[in-house]
């Protein structure tokens, strides 16, 4: 059994009030917290709750952005798969000597938690985040 865990599902997005009025309206998904803007990253995010995990509406706020660029090129959809994991570190090291594409070799840190992304290339043409909490209220759904 492994300790690995679906976190969240991430969607971009072109329009957010109206990406949450579906979400919403039409599934009766609940938001946790307000949007939040991510500055270091250009974007917008809401979280919706879905039992265990989340899913992550995404918007840029720039044109220069990843998420813009990812946007422009193959529209709003599925952006990426977050999978939470015991000990970051360790599983990077171990993606990487299996000849894994990482994006982020060392972590990032927002929020309480640790994170990096695993090229597509890898995991058969799904970009991948892995997340390790470091907070316990990281769950709440603060982002």
């Amino acid at each position: 059994m492994t300790d690995i865990k679906l976190n969240h599902l991430a969607i971009v997005v072109d329009d957010m009030q109206a990406a949450l009025r579906f979400w919403r309206e039409s599934l009766g998904l609940s938001q946790a917290g307000e949007i939040k803007s991510v500055p270091a990253e250009e974007v917008d995010i809401a979280i919706l709750k879905l039992g265990d995990a989340q899913i992550e509406l995404i918007q840029p706020t720039t044109d220069e952005s990843g998420v813009a660029k990812y946007l422009a090129k193959r529209g709003p959809g599925l952006h990426h798969l977050c999978l939470e994991v015991p000990d970051l570190d360790a599983k990077l090291e171990e993606l990487s000597a299996r000849g894994c594409e990482l994006i982020n070799e060392k972590p990032r840190d927002r929020d309480g938690r640790r994170y990096a992304f695993i090229h597509p290339k890898s995991a058969g043409g799904v970009l991948l985040e892995l997340y390790e909490e470091t907070s316990a209220d990281c769950r709440a759904g603060g982002k």
